[in-house]
């Protein structure tokens, strides 16, 4: 048995009476006649609430009252359009109207291309068309938002059909603007500018649209074109026409026309507000002057998140971690994406301990990681080698059911796996993947590549071929490495002819040391000599160094000194070379060569490099080096180290390199 809110009490099948919360009393109850439809209505427009509503369509229900379609739509405008409403409950009242009307659709329509549901907003429409029911001027630019918004070209100009068909298309401005910005919005920018030249009367929504779709497509002379004939139409420019032409200038790194866009406001004293002020930060920002960017930024009266992590952005892109740390440090609020930005910066900097600090200290601030979060610890972990931090993420990936993960996430968990040692790992996860692009064939690929698993790095590139997926520059890099790494030399030969004259890939520098490589370790270094001639392009540091490995390995002196003096010609100075060199002399025994060659370091001032070693232990990276002393428990380290080494010479094994450390 159905069951009342007891301040509500049925006096007939029309007539009840209303607690005060719809009667706006405090103190008495009134008896109400509820079959007026005017009085349904009053009591819709006073609901501030779902719970008030539900609880009035309840007492609509039971009194009979269904059958009324205008009170029906002030319930599904409510639902739809309020700030306190529920889509969801919208769409479920509508499903019930066993014939709904024009204004229910245009409601539903209008809510669901605001909410982002654009494919829900697309179906409605086809539903009303087909029910028989026409569209009107406050259905198409609703229409064609959520067409824009899913970028559904064929249904947007489906829409463009009914609005000509209808007479729509010459006298309303507001649904012609619609129509600019569908093809602005899938692209067609040459269709919206018919659509504009077509117009009579031109609103500044008409011109801020055509110069928002130029700016999109980074057409900064047809922006500033436009920009000058709506001036000569004596219509003032607003926040959003500035913001756009800003947004153009960011787009080509154009600082002569972001500053005259900026004299333009001073000048003319335009009253701008915060979305202006950030167009401009972040012009100054991308266009390289930090000094004029940090000015806009201090000027900034009322900053947001935006302003702040602009900033951030901004230093960190150029390198300034400090000054961006000092930013973030002082920013009022931070979301997600100001956790990213610091996160990235230090990433990019080379600072992947300091962006795991950072993670843990916005998991700590209760901030939930996004895609973007991941995927950048998942960076920071594949070039630390953090096998465990890797797998929780993984784990918090695969536990959370707020994260979806796409393609992109799962190439940064493949690749993470891959540069931390677990190959197989990598493989399973590859293998399990719902959707693959070229990216994730390239990343595991390399991996195997990397691996030394050669034979399992071509099998897995013929069933890319099998599944119709074109390989690309780095495809190649990754299976000419593989051959590398496994002596495969006729395979190596054979795809590498493959790439060029199977699928047009020209050759970069990569390919040619791969290649190179793969000849040089097969002892074929005249061949390798040779094909460095053919090259196209001027042989570099990377070339000649991998063509000296080879003639280590093979003890090759008489190459060995071509490369050299091809070295001292680049006037490079890189220390690891030198000291290849050096050792091939000493090889070879030609003791002299090999004076000179120190000789030339020393007057060159070149250094070999300091190796860095990393181990984990109870999930923290340590680094270290030779006779490193840095560490707290450095004495008992050696001490254990001494203890070994000892261990070893009592075997009677030659063990005697170890007299060198």
């Amino acid at each position: 048995m159905l069951k009342f809110p007891k301040h509500f009490t049925i006096i007939s099948r029309h007539k009840l009476i209303l607690p005060p919360l719809f009667l706006h009393t405090t103190t008495t109850t009134t008896t109400t006649n509820f079959s007026s439809d005017q009085t349904i209505n009053s009591f819709v427009e006073k609901c501030h609430s779902m719970r008030q509503l539900k609880t009035l369509h309840a007492q609509i229900i039971l009194c009979g009252l269904t059958h009324d379609t205008i009170s029906l739509s002030k319930l599904i405008s409510f639902c739809a359009l309020s700030t306190s409403g529920d889509l969801p409950y919208a769409y479920n009242l509508f499903d019930k109207i066993p014939q709904p009307n024009r204004h229910m659709y245009n409601t539903l329509i209008r809510a669901s291309s605001n909410n982002k549901s654009s494919n829900k907003a697309i179906f409605l429409y086809k539903e009303m068309v087909c029910s028989g029911i026409y569209p009107n001027e406050f259905t198409f630019p609703f229409i064609l938002k959520a067409c824009a918004f899913r970028k559904a070209y064929l249904e947007g100009v489906s829409v463009h059909l009914h609005v000509v068909k209808l007479g729509f298309s010459e006298s309303h401005t507001i649904v012609q603007n619609g129509l600019i910005n569908f093809y602005v919005g899938c692209g067609k920018i040459e269709f919206a500018q018919k659509i504009f030249d077509y117009i009579e009367v031109r609103t500044l929504v008409s011109w801020n649209s055509m110069i928002g779709g130029c700016a999109k497509e980074g057409g900064w002379k047809d922006a500033f074109f436009l920009f000058r004939g709506m001036r000569e139409e004596g219509l003032d420019p607003d926040g959003h026409t500035f913001v756009n032409l800003l947004s153009v200038c960011s787009k080509t790194s154009d600082m002569d026309l972001g500053r005259f866009v900026h004299w333009y406001i001073e000048i003319n004293g335009v009253n701008v507000d915060v979305y202006v002020q950030n167009a401009l930060l972040d012009m100054y920002a991308k266009c390289g002057n930090l000094l004029t960017a940090g000015l806009v930024f201090k000027r900034m009266v009322n900053k947001n998140v935006v302003s702040w992590t602009s900033m951030v952005g901004a230093y960190a892109k150029h390198g300034f971690v400090e000054l961006a740390k000092g930013i973030f440090n002082e920013m009022p609020v931070k979301n997600v994406v100001s956790w990213n930005s610091m996160i990235s910066c230090y990433l990019q900097n080379g600072f992947c301990k300091e962006s795991l600090q950072i993670f843990y200290k916005m998991c700590d601030s209760g901030m939930v990681p996004d895609e973007t979060t991941i995927t950048s610890v998942l960076s920071a972990c594949s070039q630390l080698g953090d096998l465990v931090t890797g797998k929780k993420l993984h784990h918090y990936i695969r536990d959370n059911s707020v994260i979806k993960p796409t393609v992109t996430l799962y190439n940064s968990l493949v690749d993470m796996y891959a540069k931390c040692g677990s190959t197989e790992i990598a493989l399973d996860v590859f293998l399990d993947m719902p959707e693959k692009n070229i990216v994730s064939w390239n990343v595991i690929i390399n991996a195997l590549a990397i691996h030394g698993s050669g034979y399992r790095a071509i099998e897995l590139f013929q069933e890319m071929e099998a599944c119709g997926i074109q390989p690309d520059a780095v495809t190649f890099s990754g299976l000419l490495s593989a051959c590398c790494h496994c002596g495969l030399i006729e395979i190596g030969g054979y795809l590498f002819n493959k790439m060029s004259r199977v699928y047009k890939i020209p050759y970069d520098i990569e390919h040619y040391a791969c290649m190179i490589d793969i000849l040089g370790r097969g002892g074929l270094l005249n061949e390798a000599l040779e094909l460095v001639g053919k090259m196209e392009m001027k042989p570099d540091v990377v070339i000649w160094g991998t063509l000296l490995g080879a003639c280590k390995i093979h003890r090759n002196v008489e190459i060995a000194r071509l490369v050299l003096k091809q070295l001292l010609e680049l006037e490079s100075y890189n220390g690891g070379l030198y000291v290849l060199m050096g050792n091939i002399f000493c090889e070879a025994k030609q003791w002299d060569d090999m004076k000179k060659v120190r000789k030339l370091m020393k007057d060159y001032g070149v250094r070999k490099s300091d190796a860095v070693s990393s181990i984990e232990i109870g999930g923290c990276i340590y680094d270290f080096m030779v006779d490193d002393k840095k560490h707290e428990a450095s004495d008992l380290i050696y001490d254990i180290l001494n203890q070994l080494t000892d261990h070893l010479k009592s075997e009677s094994i030659d063990f005697s390199y170890l007299d060198h450390f």
